[in-house]
Parts: C-alpha cells; sequence; structure tokens
C-alpha cells in the first residue's frame, strides 16, 4: 500500500503542474475569443478524451508536458476544393451547421451538391450547385466539418489565435509560466503552514527519528521524546551537548530522562560506534523545535523562498552551460524517481519540492527556446517592433526544429535515467 501511495502522489504532483501550466494558456486564450481545439496532458496516443464546449480534453500516454492547441496556430488541415461535391446540413436558422465530406451517399437529411466558393474564415458562406441550380449559404460561426469519425469545427478569423492583438497572444502564452509560479509561491506557503517555523533558541530537544537496531530503539525511545536530562544533566535545547556527551560515552551506560506527553521516562543507553566511526551514537535524529506561521510571515517567508530557489535554479543553469555533462541532466524518469523518495519521508516534503519543479517549469519555459513559450515571445515582442509578423511559415519552422532537438533530448536523458536506475 506504501508503494501504491507514493505512485499516486508522484503521478498527481505531476498531473497537478502541467495540468495548472496548460490551464493558464487555455483560460486566457479563451478570454481572448480564441478556438482552443485541444487541452492536452501528454503527448502521443491518446488514453482518455472527452470534449466540454468547444474543447476536447485529452490524457496522452508519454508525460513529457502537455499543451493547449489554438486554432490558427497550425494551418487548417481540411479545406474543400473548387468542384468538390460535398453535403451540408442546416440548423434551424437556416445556416449550415454540418459539412460532410465522405460518406455522402449515407448521409441523410443534407443538401448535396458541388462547391463553387467557400470562405470558412471571413464571409463564412459556402455556394453549391445543386442539381443545376446555384444557392449560397451562410455558415454558421461553429458549424463542424466531418469527414468519417473526425469532427472539426470550423475557425472563423476572428476565433485564429494571429487574429487577437500581440497583447492579447502574449498573454495567453505568458500565462502558462506565470500560473507555475504562482501555484509555487502557493506550495510554498502550505509547506511553511504544515512545516511551521524554527523556534530561535529552542528550550527543549525533540527526538525525530529512531534507528533499527540501535540503542534507542532497544530503549523504547520514541519519535516525539523529549529529552529532559542526560547523567543528571539537564539538556534544555542544548543539541550540541547532548551530542558531545553521547559521542564520548561510548560503551559507558547513560542515564537519560525523557519526556513523553505527561509521563517521565527513565532509560539507559549504552552508546556504540557505527562501522567506520569513532564516537558513540544511540540511533536517534532530532526535530527543529517550530512554531506556527502566521499570515504576514508566510507571505514574507514565501516569497523570499521563490527569491533564493530562483537564484538557485539560474546558478544551476549557468553550471550546466559552463561544464556540461549529459550525466548531469535528468529527465521525467529521474525526476519521478527523486519524487517517489521524497513522497516517502511526507507530504510537507513533497509539497516543498513541488514548489521547486513548479517554479523551475514556469523558468524554464519562459527561456528563448524554440519550441518553448520563450521563444514565442521573442517572436512576438519582434512583431511589436517592426510592426508585422514573422511570416508564419519561417516561424513553424523554427518552433518545430526546437520541438525535434528538445524530444531528442528527452529521449537520450530519459535513456540515462534508465540506465542509472537499472545499475542502482
Amino acid at each position: 500500500m506504501e508503494m501504491v501511495r507514493v505512485v499516486f502522489l508522484t503521478v498527481l504532483m505531476f498531473f497537478v503542474l502541467v495540468t495548472v501550466h496548460e490551464w493558464g494558456h487555455y483560460f486566457f486564450a479563451k478570454r481572448a475569443g480564441i478556438l482552443v481545439r485541444e487541452f492536452a496532458i501528454g503527448f502521443g496516443p491518446k488514453l482518455f478524451s472527452y470534449k466540454r464546449n468547444e474543447t476536447q480534453f485529452t490524457l496522452r500516454l508519454l508525460p513529457f508536458g502537455g499543451y493547449a492547441r489554438m486554432a490558427g496556430e497550425d494551418p487548417e488541415i481540411i479545406e474543400i476544393g473548387p468542384g468538390q461535391t460535398i453535403a451540408v446540413r442546416l440548423g434551424q436558422d437556416n445556416k449550415i451547421k454540418n459539412i460532410y465530406l465522405d460518406m455522402l451517399d449515407t448521409r441523410r437529411n443534407v443538401i448535396r451538391g458541388e462547391a463553387q466558393y467557400t470562405d470558412l474564415e471571413n464571409d463564412l458562406k459556402i455556394r453549391l450547385d445543386v442539381d443545376g441550380e446555384v444557392i449560397t449559404y451562410d455558415v454558421h460561426p461553429q458549424a463542424m466539418m466531418i469527414k468519417g469519425n473526425q469532427q472539426t469545427q470550423i475557425a472563423p478569423k476572428d476565433r485564429q489565435f494571429g487574429s487577437k492583438t500581440v497583447g492579447q497572444r502574449a498573454l495567453a502564452i505568458v500565462a502558462g509560466p506565470v500560473m507555475n509560479f504562482l501555484l509555487a509561491f502557493v506550495l510554498f506557503a502550505l509547506h511553511l503552514q504544515m512545516a511551521g517555523i524554527a523556534i530561535e533558541n529552542p528550550t527543549y530537544v525533540k527526538i525525530g527519528d529512531v534507528s533499527a537496531g540501535m540503542p534507542a530503539e532497544e530503549a523504547g525511545l520514541k519519535s516525539g521524546d523529549i529529552v529532559m536530562s542526560i547523567n543528571g544533566e539537564a539538556i534544555g535545547g542544548d543539541y550540541e551537548k547532548m551530542i558531545s556527551m553521547t559521542s564520548v560515552s561510548k560503551g559507558k551506560p547513560m542515564d537519560w530522562v525523557l519526556k513523553r506527553g505527561d509521563e517521565t521516562i527513565n532509560v539507559t543507553m549504552t552508546p556504540r560506534s557505527m562501522e567506520g566511526e569513532e564516537g558513540g551514537k544511540v540511533g536517534i535524529t532530532t526535530e527543529l523545535p517550530t512554531r506556527k506561521a502566521g499570515f504576514a510571515e508566510t507571505i514574507t517567508l514565501s516569497g523570499t523562498a521563490m527569491v533564493e530557489t530562483t537564484e538557485l535554479i539560474f546558478t544551476g543553469f549557468k553550471q550546466l552551460i559552463n561544464n556540461f555533462n549529459m550525466d548531469d541532466i535528468s529527465g521525467p524518469v529521474g525526476t519521478a524517481k527523486m519524487t517517489g523518495q521524497i513522497a516517502q519521508q511526507g507530504i510537507e516534503y513533497l509539497t516543498y519540492w513541488a514548489a521547486i519543479l513548479s517554479l523551475y517549469l514556469g523558468i524554464f519555459n519562459l527561456l528563448p527556446i524554440p519550441a518553448l513559450d520563450g521563444s514565442r515571445l521573442v517572436f512576438l515582442g519582434v512583431e511589436a517592433l517592426r510592426g508585422k509578423p514573422v511570416d508564419p511559415g519561417h516561424e513553424g519552422m523554427v518552433h518545430f526544429v526546437g520541438f525535434a532537438l528538445l524530444f531528442l533530448v528527452m529521449i537520450a536523458v530519459t535513456y540515462n535515467d534508465i540506465l542509472r536506475l537499472i545499475s542502482g
């Protein structure tokens, strides 16, 4: 059951990080009036899918990220050529609501004809030659194009990504990383509430973990016990004093007085050394005494954690550039392994780790690397400066090459992760 819990928490953490990021793109794209065709978590084959309103929500096999696919980012795949025979179905408003491209003889309650003019972006009209009579039909802005089992909603020009202002497009792109920053802040705050703030100059020493097979376990010590005195000397909050007295007492019985709740316990332990060490040990760790963080402290310290962690992330980037080594890079497998190990330590440790990963995800996506959000913002910045967009074909090629390279790097680091996992 413990393994199931760890796996569940690990998967849940990745799901939340990616979902929050993509939800930022999705929400602000919808606010700008952009048609979001698909909201996907993962890449590759579909595992689960359902449609809500205009968007297909999918869970995919490869957990390398996700995407919110907006109309107009890629060329519309399905087109109607002049002279092509199609069938259309009208809605109650006499506007075309369905456009059928194949299996025309099996369609019922439709109008069949030869397309003479089609505009599904601006005029929203289709002119058909129906048995020698030329008729022009209005097309509903949410009409569906149907080919086999595939249904694709048309995207009028004003519903496409490229039709929006530079500011609206930039907001839809930057919203993903910003949501990761907000999530990181919330997670740092939750961690502070769970872990508390270390008390300066504590008045007691509290036992944390008790190692199996060591004198402390043999004497019956438990996590949460308070050390009152050793050999008649009060310990108070002097952790170093407790360690020093234990270290010099190797092989010598020691009288410990502990407090467990309202009960006072007297035990005798004989410290012994660990393999390769000289001083005596009884096999315990201690917990730092903490107090509950106030609201203002939580906000301030969470902000401090954001700043300090950001500095550490950029320091890591700098070291990676100066001394590049594939063995220093970890992919989804390595990150999942580390996440599982942290999840075993408790929810408060996993919360802190999730905050770090969320902040890292937001920063990494803002780097000007092709296919990432940062690169798309660079292209929008160039468009704002020159007053016209970069050629979509050129921009698309840059992002395609960048995505291909990132995918190759991901395969390489995943291979390294698996080798490290096998070798232990």
